[in-house]
């Protein structure tokens, strides 16, 4: 992999310089299926409409595995003031999606020339993962049916740990997130005269209070539930008491069943406070991501070969969960696998700034080692290879 750094350190800054929004990834996909088709892969398009899969069958295994890369990029102004800088004012790869992508081509390279398996490689290039539905269009649209995975394996990078250290964990792994909006609807009217009015802000501010009780008083405290109220808008003048007002809230949480248990209290808390108010409430409640949930088996072999590649200092072998979230925890639903994380930087280090900032970028000494990882990983799985499952938390 490092002999080839300075041509996929090219084709990681020529992402950067392009990047596009989740299913406006034309150039990317694009490039990323002529350089799979010249190495060999049997490539579709339009896959979750601007999606790519790369199959490579060699010898007569039966087993398959699938490898998956996100490709877009977010509504970010860059200011990072790079040579290789977004063309694209408002619109940058401020979560690294650019480093990912090149990543697995950088394996896909690899196992076309040089890997050595028998069985079937999917690579999976899934478009908008930042919450416009990538990972489940391309399932709608066929994605296990047309290619199928014994088991799928992803990596994020993470600012704030080691350059290339390797990071595992078994079970949830990432934090379901739901939007919720909530509408009240009372009755506008003059500011010197409430009493003619039904005022949605009042009603409002309780229920934002309200709200936090669910995580104090109704979540088991060794679970982990999270609500926050992000937007709260009403009214435009300082003297008139709004018809409506309108909150945004974002729900996360780490089991599946807390999850079922903060919405029926959203739902519960918000006609109650509505009714005592006597204002009426509309609540529209988006299951965005779900709770990525890490297999096993699969992970204990994910944890075996970044340890092979890293050494044992160049791992956590029991990474703590995150509360962010990952689309690719709908593929972990229909099949098993693992998503770990690579360490971006720390400190003052490049690539230790946060993700979803405008001054980041993805670390380029990351691309070997990933590259390697997801290469090991296809040549070891379809060899039969499996680790030894430790105690998984539970989903």
């Amino acid at each position: 992999m490092k002999q080839h750094a300075d041509e996929f350190l090219a084709v990681r800054h020529t992402i950067h310089q392009n990047p596009e929004l989740g299913f406006e990834e034309f150039g990317t996909s694009e490039l990323v299926a002529r350089k799979l088709a010249s190495w060999g892969y049997e490539v579709e398009r339009g896959i979750g409409d601007t999606g790519v899969v790369g199959r490579l069958q060699r010898g007569n295994g039966s087993r398959s595995i699938g490898l998956r890369a996100d490709m877009d990029a977010l509504p970010i102004l860059e200011s990072t003031g790079l040579p290789y800088a977004s063309k694209k004012p408002g619109v940058m790869h401020a979560c690294g999606h650019d480093g990912h992508t090149t990543m697995l081509l950088g394996a896909a390279k690899y196992l076309a020339e040089a890997g050595d398996f028998s069985g079937t490689v999917n690579l999976i290039f899934q478009p908008a993962e930042e919450g416009r539905g990538g990972a489940l269009k391309m399932l709608e649209h066929g994605l296990f049916d047309k290619y199928p995975c014994d088991a799928i394996f992803g990596m994020h990078n993470l600012p704030g740990y080691p350059q290339g250290k390797l990071m595992f964990r078994d079970g949830a792994t990432m934090a379901s997130a739901d939007k919720v909006v909530i509408t009240l609807t009372g009755v506008g009217g003059h500011g010197a005269m409430p009493h003619k009015s039904v005022d949605p802000v009042v009603a409002a501010a309780s229920l934002v209070m309200a709200l936090q009780t669910i995580v104090s008083r109704n979540v088991d405290p060794q679970h982990m539930a999270i609500v926050t109220v992000g937007m709260l808008h009403a009214g435009q003048a300082n003297n008139i008491i709004p018809d409506k007002a309108v909150m945004e809230l974002t729900v996360r949480t780490l089991d599946r069943d807390v999850r079922k248990q903060v919405e029926k209290r959203i739902r519960a808390i918000t006609a109650a406070q509505a009714e005592s108010f006597g204002v009426e409430a509309h609540i529209h409640y988006d299951y965005a991501f779900a709770v990525l949930v890490n297999t096993p088996e699969e992970t204990a072999l994910a944890r075996t070969l970044g340890r092979e590649l890293m050494g044992e200092q160049g791992i956590d072998a029991n990474f703590v969960a995150q509360t962010a979230s990952e689309d690719f925890s709908y593929m972990l639903e229909q099949r098993p696998g693992n998503y770990c994380y690579i360490g971006n930087g720390v400190g003052q280090e490049h690539g230790s700034c946060n993700v979803h900032n405008p001054g980041y970028d993805f670390n380029d000494a990351n691309l070997p080692i990933g590259s390697a990882y997801f290469a090991l990983l296809a040549e070891r799985y379809l060899a039969g290879q499996v680790g030894k499952p430790t105690e998984a938390v539970p989903a």
